[in-house]
């Protein structure tokens, strides 16, 4: 078969839901991704950041392979003897008492919300079917029927209503708009969920000393402070999570991609006693969530992150990223923003060509990454790629863009 029987197939058999760049992969190793015709690609995406530990990590497939020969899954009828070693691992790696695993980003933010509203109830004593949760224009939190209800893009919501209520939508980036709700409706809201950098909204970071403030705020109202680190945690942009550039523990802490090193789709959300033991047994839960493979993988996964100190690498790389792709000398680039190795491009529209088409370009020279928003290009190659091999990719990414001028 060749590339165009694979698309033919998807396009016949699969749900339109997804827009790729027409590029057929089958395999993966380190920063470096193969098409069926066997062209060698730099990944500059990485699963949009599930993949910070490089393709095929052999200690997390290791882990992987080991454990499925062993037990794959039990749901959570009976224990296992995976999940509380990983469970005692994963807090202390994070600084919580308890964690609730689940398996995708969405999940793991609706297990938050639940958290919150519950929290909100027993602790704090909302009114029954009051309580508000704070979340910000720009957001991207997954796609279940709640979490688009909190979305400000059409893309997102248009079609799907009606929507969960409960939500306030307040700009992003902007503490004095989280300073007025909360100052008239403090007693009713139970928390704030953000993302540290808004990754899908086209890699917004926001004013330094944002998120300390927004923090502040909420211990102040007694509201708990919610932070969405499924993309920019697990070492993307410098820290262990990007919360810890300010200083910040989160009440709630929402991960999840990166946490199997993009093996297995396994989330997390970690918090203390006081929130966590609010739900009891049979009040939240998935047949898959903590299953003994997730576990082995995941601990293996954030073992790599620590033993290869890929928090440490990432703020060193992303700082070549950004200062090479600020000097390169066209008027068809905009800005460059980001942090660590989560870094965008703002592409200015020009005779028709947008970011698609740069990234087309840059695809067919070897660099895979893809536009968000028609004029941005994110860029987020696995962290273990070395300082030669991202000069490579830089070298490739610059030559595109300048020859659209």
């Amino acid at each position: 078969m060749k590339a165009k029987d694979y698309i033919t197939l998807e396009e016949e058999y699969g749900a339109h839901n997804y827009h790729p760049l027409p590029v057929v992969l089958t395999k993966g190793k380190g920063p470096y991704v193969w098409d069926v015709d066997g062209k060698k690609y730099f990944d500059f995406l990485s699963a949009y950041s599930a993949v910070n530990q490089g393709h095929c990590h052999p200690k997390i497939v290791k882990a992987l392979t080991d454990q499925a020969k062993q037990l794959c899954l039990t749901s959570r009828a009976f224990y296992n003897d995976c999940l509380g070693p990983y469970e005692e691992y994963v807090t202390r790696f994070f600084g919580y008492d308890k964690v609730l695993a689940m398996n995708t980003g969405a999940e793991a933010v609706e297990t938050a919300l639940k958290l919150a509203r519950r929290w909100g109830y027993e602790k704090k004593n909302i009114p029954v079917n009051e309580a508000m949760i704070i979340c910000c224009d720009g957001n991207f939190h997954g796609r279940t029927i709640t979490v688009i209800s909190l979305s400000t893009d059409p893309s997102s919501y248009e079609g799907f209503g009606p929507y969960t209520p409960g939500f306030i939508k307040i700009p992003y980036n902007n503490v004095h708009a989280l300073e007025k709700v909360l100052r008239e409706q403090g007693p009713r809201i139970a928390a704030f969920l953000v993302e540290p950098i808004q990754g899908e909204a086209g890699v917004m970071v926001p004013d330094e000393g944002y998120i300390k403030k927004c923090y502040n705020l909420c211990k102040e109202h007694n509201v708990l402070f919610v932070a969405d680190e499924v993309q920019t945690g697990i070492a993307r942009t410098g820290k262990r999570i990007c919360c810890d550039h300010e200083g910040v523990h989160p009440d709630i802490l929402i991960l999840g991609k990166a946490i199997s090193g993009g093996v297995l789709p396994v989330s997390a959300v970690l918090s203390n006693n006081e929130i966590m033991l609010t739900i009891k047994p049979g009040e939240h839960g998935s047949t898959f969530g903590g299953f003994p493979l997730a576990c082995r993988v995941a601990q293996a996964a954030l073992k790599v992150v620590e033993d290869e100190k890929l928090a440490e690498k990432a703020a060193y790389m992303g700082k070549i990223v950004r200062n090479y792709l600020k000097s390169i000398p066209s008027d068809r680039i905009e800005l460059v923003r980001g942090k660590g190795m989560l870094n965008a491009i703002v592409i200015t529209p020009k005779n028709g060509v947008e970011a698609w088409d740069i990234c087309m370009a840059m695809a067919k020279n070897g660099v895979l990454a893809k536009p968000t928003h028609r004029h941005i290009i994110r860029l987020a190659p696995p962290l273990v790629i070395r300082e030669s091999q991202l000069m490579q990719a830089l070298e490739i990414i610059s030559k595109t863009i300048l020859s659209f001028d």
